[in-house]
Order: structure tokens, then sequence, then C-alpha cells
């Protein structure tokens, strides 16, 4: 056992029935037989941080005597404690549990830390040392599942509750392979969180039947209760194998899942004033109990690698707010700030269908093919190998697609058939990450693939929509300045009817169409030469810094151009060998600038041209 939260209090490692448990506190290690008389063995052992343990416990019930004995792996001195032993072994036919041990009915003293070999062996006498083999619970096996293999001659096999985190390094890893599939013996640990949560279990309440015909959008399900209300959305697709309109809104549900209940300790006075004045829904820090996003930490400080649908998501609610403080306006993000978008389709009268990320996971280039534009939301950040490789063949192929975010298609995660509803994301390398992951950590256990960056996966998001992440700031926007470029005539229709100079100099995302989240060109990532850039932001304040992946060294950059000059958003128009088009904002405050003014704006009128000449002569 390698622990990695010390606490006054025992923490379960093996608890068999209602009783019997060996358990560790900051100070010692023991095992209680439970029943009616008191029986255990106690040892005084002051536990450090993150230090491998092997933890022994030896019952020797026909003489009477038990034994228990830690021994630190490479740090430390070992301990051993023999006494009395009066009460009868564990029962054989109870439920046995790792990592915790279940009291009245619910699960309690939860380990956060790391296990590994767990054994049982028949012994000869308490001298013995080996023994035979009762029971492995060998955690090497089976690591891209939930399933716990017993390798003993029983199969007493078991499952993982929760989604506790596997492919991590066990106290065998000496650094000579960091990927878990070629020495699975070297990853045979298992991280338990105490907040760890895959599916929440609950039963159904309440089917909706979808009607025959009912037109594809995004829909809710509105329940109320003695005076309080919730809604839950969910997404209508067109008829399969049909489309129903010129376009197609690609909902990131994937980067809403990765983001799902993200916790962010802002829930002070002014942001529960502005949720009581505009009756928007509470949010994460106020009910720990639905589990946290991936960007959050776990009690015992390592960094959230799942995140499950399957459990109430409260971020993903129409109006949840995101910020409160002065000039960010709205304060919403993800899915409720996408709601921009799509009331700037109804407002214009563009008919549009939906599809979702797991989606275009799961059905390929089909999904999208025969659509004359594809448009993204305001930050498809989260996306799988399948989605990019759907997207990359649709604009191969004559389609038209609309980036009209920042910082997209930037974290690679993974999914699996086996685990459905589950994403895992392992925050590998650079990048700008809220955690990052532990050496030799960086392969997903989901599905064996390295994590971390596109960018470091060799697919830089230029590649694909011609710009990609160059600098975050705070939640505020500045604007865009039009190019010489774009006055060309080949692509000055993109202005027309936009006589602003400062294009996008307000809006309801922090004030402005370029903001907190930037993406640039970059021809040696991919972006082609005949791309043009249309716009470039400026005026970005002090907040705003270049993304770690730039940086060699705090002054140089790996373009070689001063830190500062990175710090921009770029509006990119570049054609596609098929015939079609991309189109990018390079900003992820772009679409809350389209409501602006009642949607009569110089955004708005960029947006209805570009598709306008996507969708001409569908």
């Amino acid at each position: 056992m390698q622990p990695w939260l010390l606490r006054d209090t025992p923490s379960a490692l093996i608890a068999v029935g209602g009783g019997f448990t060996i358990a560790a506190t900051r100070s010692e290690v023991r095992c209680d037989a439970g029943g009616t008389e008191p029986s255990g063995c106690a040892l005084p052992f002051e536990m450090k941080r993150r230090v491998w343990y092997r933890v022994t416990l030896t019952l020797g019930t026909s003489v009477g005597r038990a034994m228990l004995s830690v021994v630190p792996l490479g740090r430390g001195e070992a301990a051993t404690a023999e006494t009395a032993w009066t009460a009868p072994p564990p029962p054989v036919d109870a439920p046995l549990c790792i990592a915790a041990a279940e009291r009245d009915g619910r699960m309690r003293d939860h380990f956060n830390g790391r296990i590994e070999d767990v054994r049982v062996r028949r012994l000869t006498s308490l001298e013995d040392a080996h023994g035979s083999c009762l029971a492995f619970w060998d955690f090497s096996r089976g690591i891209e599942t939930q399933a716990i293999v017993d390798a003993g001659p029983q199969a007493l096999n078991g499952r993982f509750v929760n989604f506790p985190m596997r492919a991590v390094r066990g106290s065998r890893w000496d650094g000579t392979e960091h990927r878990w599939i070629h020495k699975p013996d070297h990853y045979a640990a298992v991280h338990f969180h105490e907040d760890d949560i895959g599916n929440a279990g609950w039963g159904t309440d309440l089917e909706v039947p979808i009607p025959d015909g009912c037109p594809s959008g995004i829909y809710g399900v509105r329940l109320s209760h003695a005076g309080t209300s919730d809604v839950i959305p969910f997404y209508v697709l067109p008829p399969r194998g049909k489309r129903t309109a010129d376009v197609v809104f690609l909902a990131s549900t994937f980067t809403y899942q990765a983001y799902a209940n993200h916790a962010r300790g802002n829930l002070d006075a002014a942001m529960r004033e502005r949720i009581e004045a505009w009756g928007t829904p509470e949010g994460p820090d106020s009910h720990p109990q639905y589990g946290f996003s991936t960007y959050n930490f776990h009690p015992d400080g390592s960094g959230t690698a799942y995140s499950s649908r399957l459990r109430p998501v409260l971020t993903m609610r129409p109006g949840f707010l995101t910020f409160a403080g002065e000039g960010y306006v709205s304060g919403l993000r993800h899915f409720p700030a996408d709601s921009h978008l799509t009331e700037f389709f109804r407002r214009k009268g563009i008919a549009f269908d939906v599809v979702t990320d797991e989606d275009l996971h799961r059905e390929g280039a089909d999904l999208i093919a025969g659509y004359p534009a594809v448009v993204t939301s305001s930050h498809p950040e989260y996306h799988t190998r399948q989605t990019l490789d759907a997207l990359k063949a649709y604009t191969e192929t004559g389609g038209h697609l609309a980036y009209l975010g920042g910082n997209g298609f930037y974290w690679r995660i993974a999914t699996s058939p086996l685990a459905p509803g589950i994403l895992e994301v392992r925050r590998a390398e650079g990048g700008i990450r809220a955690w990052a992951t532990e050496a030799g950590e960086n392969y997903h256990a989901l599905d064996g693939e390295y994590g971390g960056l596109w960018r470091r996966n060799g697919r830089p998001p230029q590649e694909l929509v011609g710009v990609g992440f160059s600098s975050q700031g705070l939640f505020e926007g500045s604007y865009y300045r039009r190019t010489e470029a774009s006055y060309h005539p080949a692509v000055a229709w993109v202005f027309d009817g936009v006589d602003e100079e400062k294009i996008g100099d307000y809006g309801f995302s922090g004030g402005g169409a370029a903001g907190f989240e930037l993406d640039r060109a970059d021809h040696e990532l991919g972006t082609p030469d005949n791309a043009v850039i249309l716009a470039r932001s400026e005026a970005h304040s002090d907040s705003f810094v270049v993304v770690p992946e730039e940086l060699l060294s705090h002054l140089r950059t790996v373009t070689g151009e001063p830190p500062r000059d990175l710090v921009r958003a770029e509006m990119v128009l570049m054609p596609t060998p098929g015939g079609g088009q991309v189109f990018s904002t390079g900003s992820i405050t772009f679409c809350g600038s389209l409501p602006w003014n009642d949607f009569d704006n110089g955004v708005a009128r960029i947006l209805q041209n570009v598709l306008a000449r996507f969708t001409a002569g569908a």
C-alpha cells in the first residue's frame, strides 16, 4: 500500500464482512476482528505519504497468536507486532472489500492511495514465509477494464466500483517502461480515491418518449417539486442516414463532460448574489456528492483523470454561471454559452441539425457526410482520434467546417465500449494544465494510447482548422482588426456589410469577441500556405500569457517571436483539398458577441456571410 492521504482516523485496506478490517492511520496499522468481543492487533508506525509499504497480517488461530508487520520499500525501517488472538478467522462466505469498509449498509473508512498484490495464503506456522496461495488479486490483469482478477486457484474475481484509477505505477516500477501494456506488472497498482464516481446507479423514474418527426435539436426535461425546478438537457439527432438541414451543429459533449461539475471555489458573495438574482442553477461547489471534473483534485492531491456522464452534471444546465464578477457580463461557458450560437441560428432563420462528439466518435465521418456545413461550439477542446479522423475526412472530401471557438482540438481523451459514459484524460507533458500526470503514467488505461496534447501526439489543431492554442488570460475579451489580406476580392465577402473598425469590441462573454483563450495560425504546425489570416486580435490585458508548449524558456519561444507577440487570436479562412473551406475564429468568446445589439452586429454578420457561402447551392 502507498498512502496519499494521511489521517488520524482509520482507512481500510481490507475489510471482510461488516467487521474484520486491516486499516491504517497516520501513526498506526491495525487489524480488528470485529464481533462483540474486542480483539485485534495494533502496530504503532509513522506513515509517510507516497511511500510503498508491504503490510502482512499472519493469523495463527490454532495457537491463538497474530503477527502484524509493515515493511517500507526502500525507505525506513520495518516494524513487527505480535499479540494474542482469540477471535475466529474472517468469515469465508462474506464479501471482501478493498480500500473501504462497509458499515451499516454504507461504504466508509475509504483509503486514499494505491494498493497492489492483495494475497491470501495458507501457512504451516507463524514463521512460514510462503505457504500455499488461496487467493491473489492481481491488478496487473485487465487494466483496461474494471474487473478484479483472482489469479489464485479459486478464481474469486471481483469488480471495482466508481472507477478508481488504473495504469498507475506500482511498487515494481523502475522507469524502464512508460507504457503499461509492455510491462503490466510494473503497473499492478490501483489508485483509490474516496470521491471517485463512475455510475451514480440511480433507477429510472421517468421516461420521455421522443415523438416521430421531432425536429433535431437541443431539448430539456423540466422537473419541478416543492417550488424547486431543474432542466435536464438532451439531444435529438436527425433520422439515421438523413439530414434535415444544411448546417449541422457539433455539440462538444466530450468537453462538457471533461468540465462536468468543475468546482472553481468561486462561490463567493458576488456569485451567490448573481445566482439568486438571476435564478440560475447552483453549482458543484454546493454539491460535492456528485463528484467533480477533470479540472479538480481528489482529496489526496492527485488529479481527477476520469469523468462520468452517468451522474448529475450540474454544470450542464441552461443558465449555469461560471463567473459572476464585474465585466464578465453573462458568466456563461460551455453548454449554456453555446446557446449564444444556437439562438443565433434561430433568430437568423438558419435551420440546423445536431449531433454530438460521442455520436461522431461512434459513427465516424458518415454521420456528417453530405452536410454542406459543420459548425463547432465555442470550446471543442477534448477529442478522440475517431472524432479528429471524422472531421479530417469530412473536410478532405469537400465539406465546409466553421470552428467558432478557441483552445479547440487540444487534449486527447480515451473512451471504451467496456466503460460506456466514461472518458479519461492524462495531462501528459506540455500544455496549460489543471494538474500533471505522474512520471510513467502518460498512457490511458482505457485504450492504452498516449495521452496529453494532440500537438504532442503529432496532430496539432493547425492541421485541421488552421489555428491552434497560443495564449490564455482572464475571462475578458478584446476585438479583432482586419488584415490587409482580408480585402482581397477572393475573401472580402466574409466582411460584406461589416463596417466596424474594431470588430467585436462588445459581447456577453468577457466583453469582447477575442478573449480568454486565443488561437493563432502557424505554418510549421500545419496551417496551409494558402490559408488567409482575415483578422487579428489586439489590445489584450497583461493577464494573458503564452501557453507553455510555445515556451523554451521565460524569454525564448519555439517560433523565435517575443512571447508577447504570441498573445493573439487570428481569424482564418482556408481551402481544403476536396474543394471545401474551413473558417476559424481563434477565440473562445467569439460566440458571446453574436447576440449583442439583438444579433445585429459585425460578428453576427460575419458568421451569416460564412454560412451563406458554405451552404450556397446546397
